[in-house]
């Protein structure tokens, strides 16, 4: 056997859904991880301070007994959105960050921006107040080719933006090319991205070889080998620019299973085993750590935690279940494709 100690690990990218949901699947994350920015993408969604208050109230409802996980409050970013309710929320502690969702980019993200100019009003006040801006960055014209989207928002979008207003503090939430990460690591300041668990370990044939794979369809959606190879680099390298923000996002099976299937793939259970795989591959063990526990608190200006968790690689395989039962139905597990042989202890 072999034992790895790092700090506990932060999720600065989480979808928890509400009700019967949360219920269901908070406990794989509040197990292993000490925090985690939660995503307002709910239906109504998290727009005021108001909602994430009384949002937050429920999450910490859900929390098993014994376990200490702090929920990360964020908003969900509108044209009607408040500056002064925006600052008022950063200043009492609640809000984190806010959340850029181009309109249909994603689950749940009609409500979203349609044109950034509508939002600058709260984009200078966040700048102001030094108040992050969570990005998922993809545009959503129906000319542009879906695997393109990320490179092509990065283009029209995000680099206007920055020389719009470079005061501005930005996460490029689950980055999925090399384009992405090139841009970040060009950048001198004010720019991270977050990189999810199983884009280090899918590329798009895990969707389309074979049969579609709904448990494999994600949005941003897995690209070719080249850009996984990017981001395992960069999450491997120990760059302070490159975090872990899980994205995993449960839906119930049928919705999964159906001719439009939802997008999003459920990691919390197994991502920390299943990261000490991939960095153990890269050589890289030594830098897990910092991936997962060091430079997401340092980005969002907390202090890391003085907890510990020790991962240990053992001869068996560790177990976990294909699914999950939640009050709202059946979540299929992520299956990294390859036995898993850390496991938390």
């Amino acid at each position: 056997m072999q034992d790895l100690v790092i700090r506990r690990p932060d999720d600065w990218h989480l979808h928890l859904r509400d009700g019967d949901m949360l219920r269901g699947v908070i406990a794989d994350t509040s197990r292993h991880f000490a925090r985690a920015i939660i995503m307002p993408n709910l239906v109504p969604p998290v727009v005021t301070s108001a909602d994430a208050a009384a949002y937050r109230e429920r999450i910490v409802a859900a929390i098993p007994a014994g376990d200490r996980f702090e929920p990360l409050m964020t908003l969900y970013l509108t044209a009607g959105t408040s500056p002064d309710d925006v600052e008022a929320g950063h200043k009492s502690g609640l809000v984190k960050a806010v959340k850029l969702y181009p309109a249909g980019a994603t689950t749940n993200s009609h409500s979203g921006v349609r044109n950034i100019d509508e939002a600058m009003p709260v984009l200078e006040r966040m700048a102001k107040i030094g108040l992050p801006l969570c990005v998922h960055g993809e545009v959503t014209s129906s000319d542009v080719d879906i695997f393109d989207r990320e490179a092509v928002f990065i283009e029209t979008v995000l680099d206007p933006l920055r020389k719009r207003l470079p005061e501005l503090k930005l996460t490029m939430e689950h980055v999925t090319t090399k384009d992405g990460v090139d841009y970040i690591k060009t950048s001198k300041a004010n720019l991270a991205g977050s990189i999810t668990t199983h884009h280090l370990i899918i590329n798009r044939n895990a969707i389309l070889v074979g049969g579609i794979k709904p448990h494999y369809y994600c949005l941003p959606v897995a690209k070719r080998e080249n850009h996984r190879l990017a981001l395992r680099a960069a999450a491997t390298s120990g760059d302070a620019r490159f975090f872990l923000g899980t994205d995993s996002a449960p839906h119930v099976d049928p919705l999964k299973e159906c001719a439009c299937g939802c997008a999003g793939i459920y990691t919390s259970i197994n991502t920390m085993s299943c990261l000490a795989h991939v960095f153990e591959e890269e050589n890289a063990l030594d830098k897990l750590e910092a991936f997962a526990s060091l430079n997401g608190p340092a980005w969002y200006g907390v202090p890391a935690n003085d907890e510990t968790i020790t991962l240990r690689k053992q001869v068996d395989a560790v177990s976990y279940p294909a699914k999950i039962d939640t009050g709202a139905g059946p979540v299929t597990v992520f299956d990294p494709m390859f036995p898993l042989h850390w496991a938390v202890v």
